[in-house]
């Protein structure tokens, strides 16, 4: 008789994909936000903040990021940061 638990391997292997969506998503969030604050706060001062705090912008940024897969793993696919299924 099987068990209808998933082995011990599956669920490693559904935890690092998991893992490796997320990290990918808040990196390339990170990165996208710190670009577009350093871009708008840059020779035209646009923004009127200090450097450190467009930076530090930039990091609430990816923090949300990283609650939002947080939450999309109680929402959509388990395996996946997305809300999108089939992710």
């Amino acid at each position: 008789m099987t068990s209808p638990f998933p082995s011990s391997d599956v669920i490693i292997k559904t935890g690092k994909t998991y893992a490796k969506d997320l990290t990918e998503r808040v990196l390339w969030t990170g990165a996208t936000a710190v670009g577009g604050v350093l871009i708008a706060a840059g020779p035209a001062d646009m923004l009127h903040v200090s450097f450190w705090k467009s930076v530090g912008l930039a990091g609430i940024i990816a923090a949300g990021t990283l609650v939002k897969g947080l939450a999309a793993r109680l929402i959509g696919d388990k395996n996946s940061a997305s809300t999108a299924t089939g992710v």
